[in-house]
């Protein structure tokens, strides 16, 4: 009997050790697709996270419909940059993403420019944002002021109130030529020429303006890519770095420089002078890939 006893204990003790090893080969971030959030707007479940998840960092899902794991926070001072409205907490990135915004503030200030002002990056676990984006889910974007960096630390009040400056003209079919400077069109190269950049969005103006000037050194403009807005910043986003798997990269950008045809179309009457949006329905949890609840339930 006593023997018997030993026998079911080894084989309980081997069971359970199968176990343990089937559950090391689970990924961390595990699929639950039902729960009571599950309709709920997803930009208000992600906006009430103010802190990130300990662990890897993970880009999940796409720019505009993921959500992000192990995020780490860019210094609000920096030598060569300072993060703008602090209230809102998005200073948060992918840790590929902290570290290019490093390096691209001292290329920036060897190209002339005095430093980053530096805008919305990710909220601390990524996903949708209340407000100001669609994008800017995973991580991998960020948006940096096309002004220029003072000498001197901003005040927290001046990050909050301190408008950026807009470079386009009124009419929306070129840009300001008072504020238009040299050193812009060379901070904005720095960033296209970047390896991990996959696009750096400005406004159709302003991408005229680049087109207008660049002369025969011309490759770096196809990463520049007209849109909206985009009138006093750009916005920088970052391939999917390696060893996250459940990150969706864009369709590659286009070779073309983009400054004939397709640079066209954004001067026409409709792009210049578009009706009023039409309020399109708010992305939900369940809508955002599987992983991304475990992301938002994690302590």
């Amino acid at each position: 009997m006593r023997r018997l006893v030993i026998s079911l204990s080894i084989l309980a003790f081997v069971a359970a050790a199968a176990g343990l090893a089937a559950e090391k080969k689970i990924p961390h971030f595990r699929p639950e697709m039902t729960g009571p959030d599950s309709a709920k707007p997803a930009k208000e479940l992600f906006g009430a996270k103010v802190e990130p998840t300990s662990g890897t960092a993970h880009a999940i899902g796409g720019y505009a419909n993921g959500c992000l794991a192990g995020a780490v926070s860019l210094p609000v001072n920096g030598p060569d940059w300072q993060v703008m409205r602090l209230s809102r907490n998005r200073n948060w990135g992918h840790p590929v993403l902290v570290q290019f915004i490093e390096r691209y503030a001292r290329r920036a200030r060897a190209a002339g420019w005095p430093g980053l002002l530096v805008g919305d990056m990710a909220q601390p676990r990524g996903g949708p944002m209340v407000n100001g984006h669609s994008s800017h889910q995973i991580g991998l974007d960020v948006d940096i002021w096309l002004t220029p960096m003072p000498d001197r630390e901003l005040s927290r009040q001046e990050r909050e109130t301190m408008a950026a400056t807009n470079l386009v003209a009124a009419d929306g079919k070129g840009v300001d030529p008072s504020v238009w400077t040299p050193t812009i069109e060379a901070m904005i190269r720095a960033a296209a020429i970047a390896p991990e950049v996959e696009r750096v969005f400005v406004n159709a103006a302003i991408k005229k303006k680049l087109c207008e000037n660049a002369g025969s050194d011309r490759a770096w403009l196809h990463k520049v890519r007209a849109w909206y807005k985009h009138n006093d910043h750009e916005h920088i986003r970052l391939r999917c770095p390696a060893g996250n798997p459940d990150c969706k990269n864009q369709p590659p950008v286009p070779e073309d420089v983009g400054c004939g045809k397709e640079l066209d179309y954004w001067f026409t009457e409709r792009v210049l002078h578009p009706p009023p949006p039409t309020p399109g329905k708010e992305l939900t949890l369940s809508q955002l890939p599987a992983a991304c609840r475990q992301v938002l339930k994690a302590p």
